[in-house]
């Protein structure tokens, strides 16, 4: 029986492997549940689960050390720049990781991947489209690979103009159009943040360059990702928009449990792929520029987003003020090399600083 170690527990990715636990309960067990700030849910799966640790971090510190220990799977589904102190604190203890928080690799990939290497920890990234290219290398993060291809849903706003965009509520950002999300993720997804915090972690995940990562907007959110290879070929994983695939793979690969439905390719009719309007979007390309910088400009990035995402969810801003927030606070947050998780927080937490300051001078 595999003990899982999960972190984020009440969220959307958590609650789903909630649900495979209870499915298979001869399989997986709970070694620690760890919940943002949701005490009552967290309570409610103790009485479930009866996991030997459980903690909220809204409590205050949090023992590392202790919640990851006898853990076989350490899951990592909490949201934004927190989860890179749980990715660092799994690593260090050589766990196998199956990693949800794309932050982590977004603000600190090059720390993350080098405790990962050093302490033989092994990373499963659970994001649909990695997990896509990951089944495509043969569950493998080094098979040799020509070029890969990401794809997106285009989010909620794919067919609006830019002035249009300047009228949207968070209530229309927040309708994606084929996945369902926490509010974070699903406004990244809407400026197509999200998307550019995907290159970024593949970069990392894959050991490839930017160069060697391209993204195609795919409505119908069918062909996850692709991988292109040297001889031609091209292989992609397919299936209906359906996180509990990558999320319960994570948990057993390379066993396949029972899960979603199969993908019936005579209802399709036909799929569509088309280019990024990156004028439009403007956050992805804020963020394929900051990964190119390098160091500590992504963490700034991640920590700036954060700051106008949560502004424009409580109608303090419109939906293209978020771009304006995050390129004005990366303007301002000088980069560092992103050598030790203090220089990399300092950024994060000088990128929220600027961003409050242009909030409070609009």
């Amino acid at each position: 029986m595999k003990k899982i170690a999960l972190i984020g527990c009440t969220g959307n990715i958590g609650q789903k492997v909630v649900d495979a636990v209870r499915c298979y309960p001869e399989k997986f067990c709970f070694s620690a549940l760890v919940c943002g700030k949701n005490r009552d849910a967290l309570h409610a799966l103790q009485e479930e689960f009866h996991p030997p640790l459980a903690f909220c971090a809204a409590d205050g510190a949090l023992p590392l050390d202790e919640i990851f220990s006898s853990c076989d799977i350490a899951f990592l589904a909490p949201s934004g720049f927190a989860g890179l102190e749980y990715a660092l604190a799994a690593a260090r203890q050589g766990k196998v990781i199956a990693l949800s928080n794309k932050e982590s690799l977004v603000a600190g990939g090059e720390l993350l991947m080098k405790e990962v290497k050093d302490r033989g920890a092994t990373l499963i990234p659970v994001d649909s489209e990695h997990s896509a290219i990951f089944q495509a290398l043969s569950c493998r993060l080094d098979t040799p690979f020509k070029k890969l291809i990401l794809t997106a849903s285009g989010g909620p706003f794919l067919r609006l103009s830019k002035e249009e965009l300047e009228h949207v509520t968070p209530k229309d950002a927040l309708r994606h159009p084929t996945y369902a999300m926490g509010r974070k993720i699903t406004i990244d997804s809407a400026t197509m943040l999200n998307k550019g915090y995907e290159v970024i972690e593949a970069k990392w995940l894959f050991s490839t360059t930017f160069e060697k990562i391209e993204t195609l907007v795919h409505p119908e959110s069918i062909v996850h990702s692709l991988v292109c290879f040297e001889d031609g070929a091209t292989i992609a994983e397919m299936g209906y928009p359906d996180m509990r695939v990558p999320v319960r793979l994570a948990l057993t690969y390379p066993e396949r449990l029972p899960c979603g439905e199969d993908l019936d390719l005579t209802k399709l009719q036909t799929l569509h792929f088309e280019q990024l309007d990156k004028e439009k979007f403007p956050c992805f390309t804020l963020a394929l520029e900051a990964g190119k910088s390098g160091g500590t400009a992504p963490a700034a990035l991640n920590g700036a987003a954060e700051v106008a995402v949560d502004a424009f969810l409580k109608g303090g801003i419109s939906f293209p003020k978020i771009a304006e927030i995050i390129l004005y606070a990366l303007d301002k947050t000088p980069i560092a090399q992103a050598d030790a998780f203090e220089t990399v927080k300092a950024a994060d937490q000088l990128a929220r600083a600027h961003a409050k300051r242009y909030l409070y001078d609009l």
